[in-house]
């Protein structure tokens, strides 16, 4: 004997109730999720969150030397760090009298464009200053 053959329609229709009855996988990346019955009978779903931590920050610190000018100090930190005269003016006392300042707190991207930015403006005005990024501890 034979079996009954089913139609196309017929296996497709079976196929996508067998899908139906199945509980569907979460999409990759999502964190897994715990279920939890209620008295109902349904099952509720409930999405973990996602504990991130805040991006590691970087001080911008300039560093002392004999030979840059310290007007010049002052313009590149009212330049770069959008720091008015007078507080421009109390970090470069900060460098010439401790060897270094920080001139700012940045994300690591943003930290290293402005040492590159002071190193660069130093360069062109032929000055040594020297200017690092260090992480915040």
């Amino acid at each position: 004997m034979h079996a009954p053959m089913c139609t196309v329609e017929e296996h497709q229709a079976d196929k996508i109730s067998t899908m139906a009855s199945q509980s569907p996988l979460p999409p990759p990346g999502i964190p897994p999720q715990r279920t939890k019955d209620d008295d109902g009978g349904s099952v509720v779903l409930e999405r973990r969150t996602q504990k991130t931590e805040p991006p590691q920050m970087y001080q911008v610190v300039m560093l002392n030397d004999d030979f840059t000018p310290m007007e010049f100090v002052v313009v590149v930190i009212q330049e770069f760090f959008n720091k008015d005269r007078e507080t421009a003016t109390q970090i470069m006392l900060k460098i010439h009298l401790d060897g270094k300042g920080v001139c700012g707190v940045y994300s690591r991207d943003v930290a290293a464009t402005k040492v590159d930015q002071v190193q660069a403006a130093a360069r062109e005005a032929g000055h040594p200053l020297q200017c690092v990024s260090e992480p915040v501890e």
